[in-house]
């Protein structure tokens, strides 16, 4: 079983900056897919942003984008997320996820759809 194993989450003040980080095994970097959703208390999952498997493409929700930055370390086989210049609405739970599925399209996923490996999740507080 594939465990993704997340880091980096935190308190910060609104305007601040937090590095996720998100170990998998070399066989699921190289093979899956990778993104980070989050979930803030009494709402759905959101997608946040998602990376290919081979690094070249990245996907953004409009919420992040030109805050956010997802990308891979192969070496390491480790992905990142780099949040900039956060707010109070990016407070939540945020997981790692890796899955097959075209990251293109992590965005439209339904709720009901259940990606093959998600981190334990790491909690991100933005306080105002």
């Amino acid at each position: 079983q594939e465990q993704l194993v997340e880091s980096g989450g935190g308190l910060v003040q609104a305007g601040g900056s937090l590095r996720l980080s998100c170990a998998a095994s070399y066989r699921t970097f190289r093979s899956h897919n990778m993104g980070w959703f989050r979930q803030a208390p009494g709402k759905e999952r959101e997608f946040v942003a998602a990376i290919s498997w081979s690094g070249g493409s990245m996907y953004y929700s409009d919420s992040v984008k030109g805050r956010f930055t997802i990308s891979k370390e192969n070496a390491k086989n480790t992905m990142y997320l780099q949040m900039n210049s956060l707010k109070p609405e990016d407070t939540a739970v945020y997981y790692c996820v890796a899955d097959p599925w075209a990251a293109s399209a992590w965005s439209g996923a339904s709720p009901k759809y259940v990606f093959d490996y998600w981190g334990q999740g790491t909690q991100v507080t933005v306080s105002s």
